[in-house]
C-alpha cells in the first residue's frame, strides 16, 4: 500500500468512528424512561398552551424555498462588488445579465401567485 494513503485511511477512520462512538455514548448516558416533564416543550417555565406541532399550508414552504433561492443567488452580488474595480465594463454588463436574470424569475414567480400568503 503506498504511504500516501495512510493518512486518508487513518482520517476517515476516525471520521466514521467519531460519530458512531458519540451516539453510542450519548445512548448509554441518557435516561431511559424520560417522565412526561421532559417530554414536554419548554416555554419560560409556563405551561404549554397547546401542541407545537402546529400544520403550515404549502404555501408557506414554496415561499421559503424561493427566499433561499434567490437569497443564496443574491450572494453573489458581494465577490463582484469586492472585485469591481478590477472587472470593469465586463464584471458590469455580466453582472446585469445575472440581475436581468434574476429579476425575470421574481416576475415569473410574482405571475404564478408563488408569493401570495392566502
Amino acid at each position: 500500500m503506498p504511504r500516501g494513503y495512510l493518512p486518508i485511511l487513518i482520517f476517515l477512520a476516525i471520521a466514521i468512528a467519531f460519530p458512531v462512538v458519540t451516539i453510542l455514548a450519548a445512548k448509554l448516558i441518557r435516561p431511559q424512561f424520560p417522565f412526561k416533564e421532559k417530554l414536554e416543550a419548554y416555554e419560560c417555565g409556563i405551561v404549554a398552551a397547546s401542541d407545537a406541532r402546529g400544520r403550515y399550508t404549502v404555501r408557506f414552504y414554496i415561499v421559503a424555498i424561493l427566499f433561499v433561492i434567490f437569497d443564496v443567488e443574491t450572494i453573489f452580488l458581494f465577490p463582484w462588488a469586492i472585485q469591481y474595480s478590477v472587472l470593469g465594463l465586463f464584471g458590469l454588463l455580466e453582472m446585469l445579465v445575472f440581475l436581468a436574470i434574476l429579476i425575470v424569475g421574481y416576475v415569473w414567480i410574482f405571475k404564478k401567485g408563488a408569493l401570495e400568503w392566502v
